[in-house]
């Protein structure tokens, strides 16, 4: 009996991979072999970026906490101490949020925060 390959399938797999690795440099967009190692690798860099995407914004967060609370004559760390001794409640997004776009609200909160 001869062998049944579905070369329907196979092909429309293919397509689907190299139609996604659309925009890839050099090999990684034509060549199956190396589109699909590219295309994998980038699902790997995609999970763990998802990951590392929240830490580096956190980060941010707390330089520009730590910029207008300087301004007011807190470091970070005292402002978020004051604020958890206070009973206030705000994240850091918010927070940084604030002091980027409303330095008056935020003022206000560091006097709150002061007692």
């Amino acid at each position: 009996m001869p062998r049944s390959v579905n070369h329907v399938a196979s092909r429309a797999k293919r397509k689907r991979i190299l139609k996604l690795t659309r925009g890839y440099i050099g090999a990684r967009s034509n060549v199956w072999t190396v589109a699909k190692n590219g295309w994998e690798k980038g699902l790997k860099y995609a999970y763990r970026d998802r990951k590392n995407k929240k830490r580096s914004f956190r980060a941010l967060w707390i330089q520009r906490i730590n910029a207008a609370a300087r301004l007011e004559g807190m470091t970070y760390s005292t402002l978020m101490g004051a604020l958890h001794k206070q009973g206030i409640e705000i994240n850091r997004k918010v927070l940084a949020d604030l002091a980027m776009n409303n330095p008056e609200a935020f003022k206000s909160i560091c006097e709150k925060a002061r007692g």
